[in-house]
């Protein structure tokens, strides 16, 4: 489900990679991925767990992955 928070083509693949290796790598939550891309990035959402949901989306079909299957979830 798209919420609108995060505009695909801002994500670059740099930031997909890292967003991913939260997510997957460390087992960070959305909120937790939602955290981290604002204090890295500078986004106004903060642990907004929406947010966070959009990240992985956006950064899993930049990767060729499906946000809603292994190893994302």
């Amino acid at each position: 489900m798209a919420h609108n928070t995060v505009d695909p083509a801002t994500t670059t693949p740099e930031m997909a990679v890292q967003i991913r290796t939260w997510r997957v790598d460390e087992d960070f939550s959305w909120r937790a991925v939602a955290q981290a891309a604002s204090d890295l990035w500078g986004s106004e959402y903060g642990s907004n767990q929406l947010y966070g949901e959009d990240l992985c989306v956006a950064a899993a079909k930049l990767l060729g992955e499906d946000p809603y299957q292994e190893p994302w979830n």
